[in-house]
This record gives structure tokens, C-alpha cells and sequence, in this order.
């Protein structure tokens, strides 16, 4: 690959990873909510799913599923319903009206091993995240050539990088601004109802369009 292809790949992944979407914006309010370090745990997860549709359009499945409609909607249903479960999940919490702490911080193995698993699900139940893979990808890839799996495996590699990279920048800035509202009144019932809003919106958004 010549070295303009890949800063103008390494450019447009950057730009796409910046861009408001359903991760960031999950990945923002999570951070806000219970602090830094689930953030980027999160964000640990959600690049695994990145690594893993990566894969998926290296030994061709990608192609498979999008030329099967009923492939596709039965991702959008599992995925949309695992939204709403965790939205469900984010609503219950701020109905029992739980507060922000520092213990929020302080995560044992098995919260995190939950908090990872929710990253993967979230990107790995979205075929939108397949598709765009499946259309992004092969842009930056002479298919004629040699040895195209492998470097359509190292983008995706590449682009997993960067987005952790960016999701962990924003999951500690999210922290400190945590940290300054950590005293307001009712501050954590307010995080949950807006997780529980965002990860609706998800949802309905994995659904309609």
C-alpha cells in the first residue's frame, strides 16, 4: 500500500471516528455516568467488534449476509432488542435513584468482563457497522492483487487502533467533567434516564433506518 493511501485511510477513519454517532455518543454518556475507566472499557469492546466485522468482510460472510434480507433484519432485531434491554437496565437504575460516586470507579473483574462483552455485543449485533466495513474497507485495496484479505485485515486493524485511541480520549475527558458534578443533587438518576434515552434511540435508529 503507498503511503498516501494509507494517511488518506488513516484521514477518513479519524474524521468517521469523530463524527457524532450512536458509539461515541454512548461511549460519552457511559463515561459521564460511572467514569473514565468504564468508558474505556468500553470502548475496549467496541473496537473488539470493529476487529471482528473486519474479519467478517475478509472471508467474504459480510457479502453473504447483505445479500440476505432476511440475514440483515434478523441482526437488526437482535440487535435493536439488546438496545432496549439495556436502556430497560439504564431506566430501572435512575427509577431506584442511584447516585454517582467514587465506588463507580473502582470496578471488579466481573463488572468489567460485563461492561467489555456490552461494547462487543452493541457493535457486533449491528449490521450497519458490517455494511459500512463491507463499503469502506475495499476502497483502500487493489482486489486484483495478491493478498487483499490480509491487508483489508490490517485496515481494520488500523482502524480499531485509532478509534480506541479517540473513544479512550474521550471517556477520560467525559471523567473529569464527572468529576466536577459529582456533588450535584439527583445528578445520577439524570445519567441514567439519558443513557436509557440514548441507547432507545439506538434502537429505533438500528430499526428505521
Amino acid at each position: 500500500m503507498e503511503s498516501s493511501t494509507f494517511i488518506y485511510f488513516l484521514t477518513a477513519s479519524i474524521l468517521l471516528t469523530l463524527a457524532p454517532g450512536p458509539d461515541i455518543l454512548y461511549l460519552l454518556t457511559k463515561s459521564l455516568a460511572d467514569g473514565a475507566k468504564s468508558g474505556i472499557i468500553l470502548a475496549c469492546g467496541l473496537v473488539s467488534g470493529i476487529v471482528f466485522h473486519t474479519t467478517l468482510v475478509m472471508v467474504g460472510v459480510a457479502a453473504l449476509i447483505k445479500s440476505s434480507a432476511t440475514a440483515l433484519l434478523l441482526l437488526k432485531i437482535f440487535g435493536a432488542t439488546y438496545l432496549l434491554f439495556l436502556a430497560f437496565g439504564a431506566f430501572k437504575s435512575a427509577r431506584a435513584g442511584k447516585q454517582l460516586g467514587i465506588k463507580n470507579e473502582e470496578l471488579g473483574i466481573k463488572k468489567s468482563s460485563a461492561l467489555y462483552k456490552r461494547g462487543v455485543l452493541m457493535n457486533v449485533l449491528n449490521p450497519k457497522v458490517l455494511l459500512f466495513f463491507l463499503a469502506f474497507l475495499p476502497q483502500f485495496v487493489d482486489l486484483s492483487s495478491d493478498g487483499t484479505s490480509l491487508r483489508i485485515l490490517f485496515l481494520g486493524v488500523v482502524f480499531a487502533a485509532q478509534a480506541l485511541i479517540i473513544f479512550s480520549i474521550v471517556a477520560m475527558f467525559a471523567g473529569r467533567v464527572r468529576n466536577l458534578i459529582l456533588r450535584k443533587k439527583n445528578i445520577g438518576q439524570i445519567l441514567n434516564l439519558v443513557e436509557a434515552l440514548v441507547l432507545a434511540l439506538i434502537a429505533v435508529g438500528l430499526i428505521l433506518f
